[in-house]
């Protein structure tokens, strides 16, 4: 499997025959752009995206790829129907506690603490439940996007459900987990080999770097990816 972090909570999952794209923001994600990753050469190839929620930052250029590529949109069912009529033709609904087998690999959603809606014209909309995504690779990793979230003692159901050994954490304060709290939910309740932070440095107003959370961690199992690099996991 390899693994390319895109800023944000954007990645490129490539395993088997599929190229995942998580949580696709890449115009207007300040990470992607200072890095000079080529927009094309990062959605080429994309055969599924999978969305945590319906927030701008995490949907991105979701309607866009989906366009070019004609990826799978995997996500909840809410939002897939709002997609739908944007355009997106190819896609494939769920809700929490659900799984889809995607050949390569199953999706399931799981919950995150958060909110979900998404902004048009001064209007708020709920597009269903913010999650967080378990992806099950046949003979390979088990990999858990926590999406946007605070701790929560039921991650401690994920962990004895589906034993994720990849996590991807959201460490940058003020909408999610900040640094000390994402160190202390893996800690506590996750056995993660591979430590993913994420949702840092994108925007002035949350945490420009994964620092604090390496010191909290004391560096046990944290990998700090190069953004648009990828490395194997």
């Amino acid at each position: 499997m390899k693994i390319t972090w895109l800023g944000h909570s954007s990645f490129r999952v490539e395993t088997g025959q599929s190229v995942i794209l998580i949580d696709p923001f890449l115009k207007g994600n300040a990470t992607f752009e200072a890095s000079a990753t080529e927009w094309d050469s990062v959605v080429a190839g994309a055969t599924h995206i999978v969305v945590t929620h319906g927030h701008g930052d995490h949907v991105g250029d979701t309607v866009e790829i989906a366009g070019k590529t004609g990826a799978k949109v995997v996500t909840n069912y809410d939002l897939c129907m709002w997609l739908a009529k944007q355009g997106v033709a190819n896609f494939d609904p769920m809700n929490t506690g659900g799984s889809t087998d995607q050949g390569d690999f199953t999706v399931t959603l799981v919950r995150a603490d958060h909110s979900a809606a998404m902004v048009e014209m001064d209007v708020g909309f709920p597009l269903g439940s913010a999650n967080g995504v378990v992806l099950t690779v046949k003979g390979g990793p088990t990999v858990l996007h926590m999406g946007d979230t605070d701790i929560f003692s039921d991650m401690a159901l994920i962990n004895e459900l589906w034993r994720p050994n990849i996590g991807i954490v959201p460490i940058g304060d003020r909408f999610t987990m900040g640094a000390r709290t994402a160190a202390l939910a893996c800690r506590r309740y996750f056995s993660f080999k591979t430590i993913i932070p994420c949702h840092y440095g994108t925007f002035p107003i949350i945490d420009q770097s994964a620092d604090a959370f390496v010191r909290a961690m004391e560096g046990a199992n944290v990998v700090v990816p190069k953004p648009g690099v990828a490395f194997d996991a």
